[in-house]
């Protein structure tokens, strides 16, 4: 594969397939780098209801490999490899350093996606795969007729608790409010539904298990009371972070790490422009993320012009 291109876009999401179509139709040679596989978060949902343009829904996955097909349709390359580093020798090259290589372009695009908090407690990392889970819909099928807990109170978290009741005889939500953070509709869907239970006002203290998870250790953070729940699995949906170690010395990142850019998507560095949730201030919809990465093109091809 040629080395030099006139755009790299970082990150195979909705953003940044969104941004490979338009660079793409630009004529713009184009490069896609993507650690894993195309299509970010969105790719585990199973039922995406508020994408312009699919009155019946899609399967997130459905809706990526769509994006994919178009974007490649117009002459758009993916390479399948990690970020690893970059360097602005100047406004003419940037330079990217990955696990498969080192590419050179004119212009980049971030828009790799985020990665999923953890909870850090005891027995988390030594039980993932073994009962440990992030991703609802890539594991729930694993427990049917089995109790499960799912550990959150957003959007993701109260969605993935009502898909795992298509498979689980009881769904825990554990939230550390008294209340949902997730949207009125998704809230009145779960609390309608019979197999789901919450336990309110409580943090999980420790995961317990020999082989698989078997319990938990919960605590009240209201009375302090501690007590043990027995489930199969726990499912962890409490936020991300943005995927931005690499960055941290070379470009503005705030508090939470999440890259800074103006309304152009602009970055600090000349060329270099963010698009997705991996900026600061992002809603965290796929729509506006496929938006971000048609404006963040649209501002790279004016760049790589005007060189």
């Amino acid at each position: 594969m040629d080395q030099s291109y006139d755009v790299i876009i970082i990150g195979g999401g909705p953003a940044g397939l969104t941004a490979g179509l338009y660079c793409a139709r630009a004529r713009l040679r184009t490069l896609l780098l993507e650690k894993a596989f195309a299509g970010g978060q969105i790719v585990n949902a199973e039922r995406v209801d508020n994408y312009p343009g699919f009155p019946e829904g899609i399967t997130g996955f459905d809706l990526v490999m769509l994006m994919q097909q178009q974007a490649t349709k117009y002459g758009l390359q993916m390479a399948f490899a990690e970020v690893t580093g970059i360097e602005n020798k100047d406004k003419y090259q940037k330079v990217v350093s990955t696990t498969d290589g080192i590419y050179e372009a004119k212009a980049l695009i971030i828009a790799g996606g985020a990665e999923h908090n953890h909870l850090d407690v005891p027995g988390e990392e030594e039980l993932v795969g073994r009962g440990v889970s992030y991703c609802a819909t890539c594991d729930g099928a694993f427990y049917r007729d089995l109790a499960v807990a799912i550990v959150g109170g957003g959007d993701s978290a109260v969605v993935e608790a009502i898909s795992l009741t298509k498979f689980a005889t009881k769904v825990y939500v554990v939230h550390r409010r008294d209340q949902l953070r997730a949207s009125k509709i998704v809230q009145e869907q779960a609390f309608a539904n019979k197999k789901i239970e919450f336990v309110w006002n409580t943090v999980v203290e420790s995961i317990v298990g020999d082989a698989k998870v078997e319990k938990l250790k919960l605590k009240n953070v209201k009375t302090q009371a501690q007590s043990l729940l027995e489930v199969a699995a726990i499912f962890v949906s409490v936020g991300v972070h943005p995927y931005t170690k690499y960055l941290k010395d070379i470009m503005s990142l705030d508090e939470e790490g999440y890259i800074v850019t103006n309304e152009k998507l602009e970055t600090d560095i000349a060329g270099v422009f963010a698009a997705g949730d991996i900026r600061t201030c992002s809603a965290r919809q796929v729509v506006v993320a496929a938006g971000d990465g048609a404006t963040a093109a649209i501002y790279a091809e004016r760049y790589v012009a005007g060189l």
